[in-house]
């Protein structure tokens, strides 16, 4: 499985450099599992930060920041892989997943949980072959990653292994390709706001 559609320089920087939330990162991780060729793009950004890192001028540690990180150390560490999570190989097998529950026709979503998530959160997505997703806008970033079956919108096709970055300007349309169903790991910021009259009728019924 090779993806066609990879994330933005700017976002392997910013996983590259630790300054995504938890959410985009999971999403981002989701891809380089699979993305051999965006592992080496981060590979680089973090030797740049590297050389970056060694060409300042060293800073003296607060006071108590040694034994503030040797606390960290010693801690378990959270994202261990849970017991009977094995449906989804990769960064996904460390966190809790909820249950399955229908959102629409053909389509249905399930919790992940992201402890200190704020206004991002983080879901899977998951819709039958065919099914026509509502036309919809956002109120922030919306970052996907396929992880099986393959949709497609006003953009093109999106397959296995591809990454979709979306924000406030995007309007999708999407619609599942044919073969198997598709499955998505999502990080939404916000809400989504259904366009059309349709829409603004289902609008009350879509919280993730």
């Amino acid at each position: 499985m090779s993806a066609r559609r990879h994330p933005s320089d700017a976002a392997l920087a910013s996983y590259a450099g630790g300054t995504l939330d938890e959410a985009r990162r999971l999403v981002v991780a989701a891809h380089l599992a699979i993305c051999a060729q965006c592992r080496v793009a981060v590979s680089a950004f973090e030797a740049t930060g590297g050389v970056i890192l060694d060409d300042l001028e060293p800073t003296p540690l607060r006071q108590g920041a040694r034994g503030a990180i040797l606390e960290k150390l010693a801690a378990p560490f959270a994202h261990e892989p849970r017991p009977g999570n094995d449906e989804f190989a990769g960064p996904l097998a460390a966190y809790e997943l909820g249950p399955w529950r229908w959102l629409g026709r053909g389509i249905s979503w399930r919790r992940v949980d992201i402890p200190e998530a704020g206004n991002m959160r983080a879901f899977m997505l998951k819709a039958a072959p065919g099914t026509r997703l509502p036309h919809h806008k956002h109120q922030g970033a919306e970052w996907t990653c396929v992880l099986q079956g393959a949709y497609r919108h006003d953009d093109g096709i999106y397959g296995p292994a591809d990454f979709d970055e979306a924000d406030e300007t995007i309007e999708h349309r999407p619609v599942v390709e044919a073969g198997d169903e598709c499955i998505c790991l999502v990080a939404l910021e916000g809400q989504i706001a259904l366009q059309g009259w349709v829409g603004r009728l289902l609008q009350p019924l879509i919280r993730f």
